[in-house]
């Protein structure tokens, strides 16, 4: 019985060293020959060599590479982590701390259509106690425009969010029909998923588009142009061209010359949105305070009441009410809480050439009939792009 055990494992060894030197035998197969293995080292070493050499431009053409090296990528953590710009040598001593945010997640019925009714009203309420210190004072709450949260100037104060102007314009806005934007709903970069961050910051990076920068429109063009080519691989065309110059005069209303960098992100953020997710995704976005107003316009154009506008007038409130007001003109003729007027850049304004359209194109727009549903798609993307303070138009609606 010992003998026949004995034979068994000597069978069972040889039977595991013919399966080793198979597997080795294979393993030399797929390897590359020693010629190759040479010859790809020498590609690598190509490549780091180049690396090292622009590596030491980069640091001859600037001071100090390791500060500005540590201080890109606080940037980048910043913009990751959804905290915005922090001021420089912040004193946290007497102030609040902000807190921790945590990006929104894609659930399963995101995109299946929501019910939002045309006919049945939201009652709209804000909070009754302040978002930071939890203590209600009746008048002096300031709310915000697009979600419930109502807050202390002070605390907003003491938190960081109110520097200087930014506080009589607080003061002046929060409880006029223009309304005011909390520091959530202000940041449009904050409606990004983990993975939809991602995407941006390997898109920026990949452009070489530097945090919390200025962009002039050289800078604005040239990163336009790039990324059509990464997403469509061939060149943008002039009409393109033209749009996104269109869109970086929108960005930059006071004529500076450069957007700055919480308009840009803005800006990147909604045309990603508009990109990944479907429109009954954006639709889930909405607030009821933005579902009310949208519900007030769509109202004040349908006058015959048999729940259809034309296009042309859909198109109108894409180009006009879901914006900014501007201070120093006249609102539109309909009264909503977050519509403003049609600015110079509009392509519906008198001042634009390209406004102008022959009256059967006009009467065909008017022809096609837009329902309720219809219009809140259409304009979901618009709405979301109003919510920030900025004066600056984030998403320039097409001719």
């Amino acid at each position: 019985m010992g003998v026949l055990m004995s034979r068994r494992q000597t069978v069972e060894k040889v039977q595991k060293v013919s399966l080793a030197v198979s597997a080795f035998k294979d393993g030399l197969r797929e390897q590359p020959s020693t010629r190759q293995r040479a010859e790809v080292g020498g590609t690598r070493r190509g490549t780091l060599e180049q690396e090292v050499q622009e590596g030491e431009e980069e640091a001859s053409a600037g001071p100090s590479q390791p500060e500005e090296s540590s201080a890109s990528k606080a940037a980048w953590e910043r913009l990751r982590d959804g905290r915005g710009v922090e001021p420089e040598e912040f004193d946290r001593a007497n102030r609040f701390t902000p807190p921790a945010f945590i990006r929104p997640k894609r659930e399963l019925h995101d995109d299946e259509p929501p019910d939002i009714s045309l006919e049945q009203r939201e009652q709209v309420l804000n909070d009754e106690m302040c978002e930071i210190c939890e203590v209600w004072t009746a008048e002096s709450l300031f709310p915000c425009r697009v979600c419930s949260r109502v807050y202390h100037d002070g605390c907003l104060r003491r938190m960081g969010y109110l520097q200087n102007d930014s506080a009589v314009e607080v003061t002046e806005t929060a409880h006029t029909e223009t309304g005011w934007s909390c520091y959530y709903c202000d940041n449009l970069n904050l409606l990004l998923t983990e993975e939809e961050m991602y995407s941006l910051m390997e898109t920026l990076q990949h452009c070489k588009i530097i945090p919390e920068t200025c962009l002039t429109r050289d800078d604005f063009l040239h990163y336009k142009h790039l990324v059509h080519k990464q997403q469509f691989e061939r060149p943008m065309a002039e009409a393109q061209e033209e749009q996104a110059a269109l869109q970086f005069s929108a960005l930059d209303p006071d004529k500076k010359g450069h957007i700055e960098w919480h308009d840009f992100l803005s800006h990147e953020s909604i045309q990603l949105l508009q990109k990944l997710r479907p429109q009954n995704a954006l639709l889930r976005l909405l607030t009821a305070k933005e579902r009310e107003r949208a519900r007030a316009a769509f109202l004040a154009l349908d006058q015959d009441s048999d729940g259809f506008i034309g296009e042309g007038e859909c198109r109108h409130a894409r180009h006009s009410w879901f914006r900014k007001h501007r201070k120093e003109t006249p609102s539109c003729n309909v009264s909503i809480s977050h519509v403003g007027p049609m600015s110079e850049s509009s392509p519906d304004s008198s001042g634009s050439s390209k406004s102008q359209k022959t009256p059967a194109a006009t009467k065909q727009e008017e022809a096609r009939p837009v329902d309720w549903p219809g219009f809140l798609r259409e304009n979901v993307a618009y709405i979301l792009a109003a919510r920030p303070n900025s004066a600056a138009l984030h998403l320039q609606p097409s001719a």
